[in-house]
């Protein structure tokens, strides 16, 4: 499938007007989510036999880089939305269950994501065992413990929470909660820098109750090694492809200033001088490699011989590129590259979330120095 290009551009454009309004409240803008809603785009990965598009990555990363130009944090719950689907679709999880958050999405725009860091834990990304306990109790499940960084909190439907059995060999794993359940609350603890929208706020669970049909995969803690490469790598592409959005919103800014910009001793718009072409030559290097970086990617994996490490190390590249290009318009024009009243400060601050943003640099570089240093070569 294909999504209309006009309609993203149209899209676009309405949530970069609503924009800094949202990054000054730090709410989420629930008017970009219903108008994604009324699009149709927020079931674009529910498999077609459950209502849905079942759209591949090459669909995906351009809607999310095209949304990213206009609202990077209404992008990256969209891109939770994609890529919990996405990762369901390949999951074993119980059909019903499946077919139930599914249906959800296509009926009403119900949103999902995976709750997973926590306080001591961190990221799961590094590894160690969730704090956050699933006990039998009384013949069923009940689950309790506490998530932060929770992207979409406030607007979600549904999250899946990672969480670890009491038993005596414990059991690691996926656990859906409808987080309208007694027993969850959510406080506003997102205050950040950038991405300011994205209500990533913390999500607690006191006894609430799980039905066996919404344990979703647990395993032995082994057996999740190499788990989930498939769902990384799409991760790793479609967080490229948000940043690398950012990074072209600010670049579409910087060269209207240039062109507006007509100094009294010069006579002439800035965008006349070979300075800044220079500047603007070297910035479409960055954004050509990320295009070429992410379309060499979406290929692999459509050929279906791409790896999490590439994808992930493609992340790094891309992400990096874009927060250098965002840098060069900032210290080409000074002072009006950081003053509020213009959306550049807006960008940049955004597009630094992108280096603690999963997987970060040190992961995406040692996996692929291992992978590099273990390949057979010839002597």
């Amino acid at each position: 499938m294909t999504v209309s290009a006009p309609l993203l551009e149209t899209l676009a454009s309405a949530f970069a007007r609503r924009a800094a309004t949202h990054d000054q409240s730090g709410e989420i803008c629930t008017a970009n989510l219903a108008d994604l809603r009324e699009a149709g785009l927020l079931a674009l990965t529910v498999r077609p036999e459950f209502g849905g598009k079942g759209a591949g990555l090459r669909d995906v990363t351009r809607v999310i880089s095209a949304i990213a130009k206009g609202d990077p944090s209404t992008a990256l719950i969209l891109s939770m939305q994609y890529l919990q689907h996405a990762g369901a679709a390949s999951a074993q999880w119980p059909e019903a269950t499946h077919r139930l958050i599914s249906e959800e999405a296509v009926r009403t725009g119900a949103l999902i994501n995976a709750l997973r860091v926590e306080p001591a834990l961190g990221t799961p990304a590094r590894g160690g065992i969730p704090a956050t306990v699933l006990r039998r109790q009384n013949e069923s499940w009940v689950l309790t413990g506490s998530k932060i960084y929770s992207t979409g909190s406030t607007a979600l439907r549904w999250g899946i929470v990672w969480a670890a059995t009491d038993e005596a060999h414990p059991r690691v794993g996926h656990v859906l909660v409808p987080l309208d359940q007694d027993g969850v609350s959510i406080e506003p603890s997102w205050n950040h820098l950038g991405m300011r929208a994205t209500g990533s706020h913390t999500i607690s669970f006191t006894n609430v109750s799980v039905p066996d049909e919404h344990l979703l995969d647990l395993r032995t803690p082994d057996a999740w090694k190499g788990h989930g490469d498939d769902l990384a790598a799409w991760h790793g592409v479609v967080i490229a492809a948000l940043y690398d959005g950012v990074a072209r919103a600010a670049v579409e800014w910087f060269h209207g200033f240039l062109r507006d910009r007509t100094p009294a001793n010069l006579g002439q718009s800035l965008a006349t001088l070979p300075r800044f072409h220079e500047i603007a030559g070297e910035i479409e290097a960055l954004l050509l490699s990320n295009e070429a970086l992410i379309s060499h990617q979406i290929a692999r994996q459509e050929r279906r011989e791409a790896t999490a490490t590439e994808a992930n190390l493609t992340k790094h590249i891309v992400t990096e590129n874009a927060i250098r290009a965002v840098e060069r318009c900032i210290a080409a024009i000074g002072n009006p590259a950081l003053t509020r009243d213009n959306p550049l400060e807006r960008h940049y601050r955004n597009v630094l979330c992108a280096r603690i943003h999963t997987p970060q640099a040190d992961i995406a570089l040692s996996a692929a120095g291992r992978a590099a240093l273990q390949q057979d070569r010839p002597v």
